[in-house]
């Protein structure tokens, strides 16, 4: 009977240094740089201070020293101080961007929230003005920044104004910011940890004037509030309009009725291992249509590399000419450049009549299609292929018989004006339910001989999470860094970053896809690999 209390201390000894291991364990994680992969989205403070008609506005939710501490944590040991190096440049840049040096300016009290918004001013006649919003980590900290902000630009001539605001203090003048022209700036302290600074006194005064209205700024925004909760994590969250979403992010949002088939983006910025994740919602303005169900029969049947490869649920639905559909607003003008007709006419007639699913892959020897065997039928293409001339055939290669489209044409050699030569098409092959659609036989002998799939590809989609979504995406570096090098906010953070970013770019995959029980939602789930 006495080994029993003894008993039952040791096991409550037990249970409390566990308890504080885990306890000391989860402190440590918290700390870690490696936890801003699963940082919960939170309200930022400056949401108060943007209207929920704002045409942009990003919220960074993360310590400016953090970025360097996790690429150094995630780099190889001999790499460390050039990735904490790369992020250190890419937060100065952007902070010099808004007229700021970080270094001196900021460094010594800058804190973990930081906020950026475009503002329409009322009327929308005006061009947009901006403000930027900074969280200090004490109460002098934000109160030193602006005495020594204004200080050094009245000893530069600038003429200050302070007014008072609905009951805050405004400072206001004509003044130059790091490396830019004099403008109207105004400032205002809130709450001694919160400093806007805005592109005038009007641009503030309207900052400040839905902050003081719920039901105007995006702080008390429901819609904005559950579409965060639905993203989940994140160390930055964007909301833009599509006004911006055309004109800043370079996203198509264009219905054939010159109307946005989108309201509003709200995006969330994680970090993934040495690359980025991006986990985005889009509002739109009319309910998406039913789409058939997702079949991943095609991508285990795959047996070719693969630069890109795209899974597409119904590309008939997305070429057709049709302005309420939005899946055919927002995906339709990139798919129509895809199959454009350099690649000849087929893969634009196998497409367009296709109810999917569809498999398009691209590789050295060209590209390669896949559909249901029976969808779309041969004798429907036909028709407009002898409209160019192209008349097929059976072809017997490498034990399976392919049905190719040719056509002969006039291609003049030095002492021969009356060369012939046959241009091809395209070529088809069955295998089981499915139909294999090439460029030309080598690639056709490749999937019928089996040599290997793409499994670089298929780890890309698999990292999505995102198997059933209808619209995918999984591409190389050598292809994502042609694609990202003429986006408008790719190049943007290359001149922020003073280095460039393209080469460092391994590969790019996103993914579409309705949003569940919400039938005009749409989610979006993107992934960036980098280099370490």
């Amino acid at each position: 009977m006495k080994a029993r209390p003894f008993l039952a201390a040791l096991l409550a000894v037990a249970v409390a240094l566990l308890s504080l291991g885990a306890a000391g364990w989860w402190m440590l994680w918290q700390r870690s740089p490696l936890a801003l992969q699963h940082q919960s989205l939170t309200m930022p403070l400056a949401a108060r201070f943007v209207p929920r008609t704002a045409p942009l506005s990003l919220h960074w939710l993360s310590g400016p020293d953090q970025p360097a501490a996790y690429a150094r944590a995630v780099a190889p040991p001999r790499q460390r101080r050039q990735a904490a190096a790369a992020a250190d440049r890419l937060r100065d840049g952007a902070f010099a961007a808004a007229g700021l040096d970080y270094a001196t300016e900021l460094s010594p009290w800058l804190g973990d929230q930081s906020s950026f918004a475009l503002l329409t001013p009322p009327g929308g006649e005006e061009a947009p003005g901006w403000v930027l919003a900074l969280r200090s980590r004490d109460n002098e900290g934000a109160r030193r920044f602006l005495q020594r902000f204004w200080q050094t630009r009245s000893l530069a001539g600038t003429d200050l104004q302070i007014t008072s605001y609905r009951g805050m203090g405004l400072i206001s003048g004509r003044g130059a910011l790091l490396g830019q022209d004099p403008q109207p700036l105004a400032t205002a302290l809130i709450n001694d940890d919160l400093v806007l600074i805005a592109s005038g006194r009007g641009v503030l005064e309207q900052a400040l004037d839905v902050s003081q209205i719920d039901e105007l700024n995006q702080a008390a925004s429901a819609p904005l509030q559950k579409a965060m909760s639905r993203l989940g994590e994140g160390v930055a969250l964007l909301t833009a309009r599509p006004q911006a979403m055309e004109q800043w992010l370079g996203l198509p949002v264009r219905s054939g009725d010159d109307t946005s088939a989108a309201v509003e983006l709200v995006a969330a910025l994680s970090p993934s291992g040495s690359g980025l994740r991006l986990e985005g919602l889009t509002q739109l303005r009319s309910p998406l249509p039913p789409l058939g169900a997702q079949s991943t029969d095609l991508l285990r049947q795959l047996q070719v590399p693969a630069s890109s490869l795209a899974l597409l649920s119904n590309p008939a639905q997305l070429l057709a000419d049709d302005a309420d559909n939005p899946w055919s607003s927002l995906l339709g003008p990139a798919l129509r450049q895809a199959l454009s007709q350099e690649r000849g006419p087929l893969p634009a007639l196998v497409a367009g009549s296709d109810s999917g699913p569809l498999l398009w892959v691209d590789q050295a020897e060209g590209w390669l299609i896949g559909t249901k065997a029976d969808n779309p039928a041969v004798e429907g293409l036909q028709s407009a292929l002898d409209a160019d001339g192209f008349s097929g055939s059976p072809l017997q290669s490498r034990g399976q018989t392919l049905q190719a489209w040719t056509r002969l044409q006039s291609k003049p050699v030095k002492g021969n004006p009356d060369q012939l030569q046959a241009q091809l098409a395209g070529a088809r092959a069955t295998q089981g339910a499915l139909a294999w659609w090439g460029q030309g036989l080598a690639i056709l002998n490749q999937q019928y001989e089996g040599r290997r799939a793409p499994q670089d590809r298929l780890d890309q989609l698999d990292l999505l999470g995102s198997d059933q979504a209808p619209y995918q995406w999984a591409m190389d570096g050598a292809t994502a860094q042609a694609l990202l090098k003429g986006w408008k906010p790719w190049r943007l953070l290359n001149t922020l970053s003073s280095s460039p970013l393209t080469p460092r770019v391994e590969g790019v995959a996103l993914a579409l896809e309705p949003e569940k029980a919400e039938p005009r939602s749409l989610r979006l789930h993107a992934l960036l690999e980098l280099q370490h």
